[in-house]
């Protein structure tokens, strides 16, 4: 067999170099990218605080590295019951955004971000507690909402700047009842909804009853003034009639005379009726009268 060719010494002494020179350079040197910035500190002491991007260095074994983000950061926190004005339980979910603008501080008051974002949620919910609990829940829900956490954030930025903390917004991603009140919450609205309803109800009655009233007085009105009207007319027509029978019966008396006494007789007699007259009797007269008449005219 053949025995593969031996490595040569000074290829092996330059690889070992080579590996100890970029150890060496790994150890002296580090990198700082755009979104970063790194806090160098030389037996737990700090050094300097690195925000320019680039390359830096260290001293070997001694100097330690503690990178941050610098970056805007969020944070979610989970739902939370406060206590409005009014006595009203609200469940609330909000979120925020923040970033780390002094590292050094940051590094020596929470660590890291999980202790920031412990400190965050300790910071955001006293204020929202504070700040929910001044307002009354249609306020918090439907009104003030942006004002309210806008104060939020400024009064929690004002506590978070100690530690190396800049929170830059806080808001609600939703604000509910808890699911125990909502039933209660519903029937008060169905409650007050049919006080509305009946009230409307109500004025619509009356109104009704006003508009009902009124047109029955229009039409008495109305009525009223037909009648007077129609009694004008009726009047102004009799009047004229008895005028016109007036002046026709006025030329000639005793027709007029016999023609009222044909009335009466008309009106007075029925069918089968017997009436006594006197021998005198003007109706008589003239009946005696017209039948010598019609005998003469006959005998003609």
């Amino acid at each position: 067999m053949t025995q593969a060719p031996a490595v040569p010494k000074k290829l092996i002494g330059l690889l070992i170099f080579i590996v100890a020179v970029v150890f060496v350079l790994n150890s002296v040197f580090f990198t700082v990218r755009e979104d970063q910035q790194v806090v160098v500190t030389r037996f737990g002491k700090p050094v300097r605080v690195v925000r320019t991007p680039g390359l830096g260095y260290r001293v070997p074994f001694i100097d330690q590295l503690t990178f941050f983000d610098k970056r805007l950061l969020e944070y979610d926190s989970n739902p939370t019951e406060i206590i409005t004005q009014d006595k009203k339980t609200l469940v609330v979910d909000n979120f925020s955004r923040w970033r780390i603008v002094d590292p050094l501080k940051f590094l020596q008051t929470v660590r890291d971000e999980v202790g920031a974002q412990a400190r965050l949620d300790d910071i955001i919910y006293s204020e929202l507690r504070e700040e929910l609990g001044r307002k009354e829940l249609v306020a918090i829900v439907a009104k003030d909402r942006a004002q309210l956490m806008d104060s939020v954030t400024k009064e929690s930025n004002a506590k978070a700047i100690q530690y190396g903390i800049e929170i830059v917004d806080v808001r609600l991603k939703r604000a509910d009842l808890p699911n125990e009140n909502l039933k209660a919450i519903f029937g008060r609205m169905q409650a007050e909804r049919n006080r509305i309803a009946r009230q409307y109800r109500s004025e619509g009655r009356e109104e009704a009853q006003k508009i009902r009233a009124e047109t029955d007085r229009e039409r008495d009105v109305l009525l009223a003034d037909a009648y007077e009207k129609e009694q004008k007319v009726k009047g102004t027509g009799d009047a004229k009639s008895i005028e016109i029978t007036a002046n026709a019966f006025g030329q000639d008396a005793e027709f007029y005379s016999f023609n009222k006494s044909l009335e009466v007789y008309r009106k007075s007699m029925k069918d089968k009726t017997t009436i006594l007259m006197p021998s005198d009797s003007e109706f008589l007269r003239f009946l005696r009268s017209s039948e010598v008449d019609v005998k003469g005219k006959a005998m003609k």
